[in-house]
């Protein structure tokens, strides 16, 4: 799947996501927010002005999500932007749901937010003996090398794979490789590999 499939997933799927900025406290704070739109820019939110999300978004201008759904999962973190009531009518009338709890002009209170600029990560355990994972980006972030790799040094035991739960250890050439799709990172692999050359990504 492409980019734009993984965002009309989380939006018209999986539909509400668990966002996470930090409080006045320095702590982290979670609350449930519905993704109402998306579209080759990013993936379009609101809140109302009179809460405190609505002050830590202006003020941090960032933003994690989470949201899973029928054992898929779609993970982000990157840029947001308030753009104000603009696409707020839209919203409201893609989201039917949204005119029962603003009524009329009521819906005045809120505003629009644009995650614009982030990465993060699809992740299907719904077959679990063949689990995948694949990369998302939005805008121009670049996605951050993640998992683990084998480096030079191999010497072709098979050992890491003998241990992989999921067994996505390309054991034909060597160094071996590990398809990044299909791998937990549960690291059982660098563990138990007695040259020691596979390492963890950053």
């Amino acid at each position: 799947m492409q980019n734009a499939d993984y965002l009309q997933l989380l939006v018209d799927y999986i539909h509400s996501a668990t966002l996470a900025t930090i409080g006045a406290d320095g702590h982290p704070q979670t609350r449930i927010i519905d993704m109402m739109l998306w579209d080759e820019q990013g993936v379009y939110f609101l809140t109302a002005k009179g809460k405190a999300f609505y002050t830590q978004l202006m003020e941090q201008g960032y933003v994690a999500l989470s949201a899973t759904k029928e054992k898929i999962a779609v993970s982000l973190r990157g840029k947001i932007k308030n753009i104000g009531n603009s696409r707020l009518d839209e919203i409201f009338t893609k989201n039917v749901y949204m005119q029962a709890i603003y009524p009329g002009d009521t819906r005045s209170a809120l505003e629009v937010f644009c995650l614009y600029e982030a990465e993060g990560e699809y992740f299907d355990i719904s077959n679990p003996a063949h689990i995948v994972r694949d990369s998302i980006t939005i805008g121009k972030q670049a996605q951050a090398a993640a998992g683990y790799y084998v480096g030079a040094g191999c010497i072709g035991c098979k050992l890491c794979y003998s241990v992989c739960p999921q067994k996505c250890i390309d054991i034909a050439q060597k160094p071996v490789v590990i398809d990044q799709q299909h791998c937990l990172s549960c690291g059982r692999c660098a563990e138990i590999c007695p040259k020691q050359v596979i390492r963890k990504r950053a």
